[in-house]
């Protein structure tokens, strides 16, 4: 199994409901995988918001949803940010 700890930021919290929180993988498991079982543990809002997001694994811009994810691994939900 791989642990990750999620965190959310702005409205993918506010879709989530929570700040933060630790998701149980199959060993392997990408970062596709994490968005999958997020989906399904908190419905459509947040599934919206994973569509358009970026994502960081360990601090460091992830674009390939099929990139691995190591145990232990943390992954930031950054959905669109408006501002000026």
């Amino acid at each position: 199994m791989t642990s990750v700890t999620v965190r959310y930021f702005a409205g993918a919290r506010a879709a989530a409901g929570v700040h933060e929180e630790k998701v149980a993988l199959p060993a392997e498991a990408t970062v596709q995988d994490a968005l999958a079982e997020l989906s399904a543990r908190h419905g459509a809002a947040l599934d919206r918001v994973l569509r358009a997001a970026s994502f960081l694994v360990d601090g460091v811009a992830v674009r390939d949803r099929a990139a691995r994810l190591p145990d232990g691994t943390g992954l930031d939900v950054l959905p669109p940010f408006a501002g000026g």
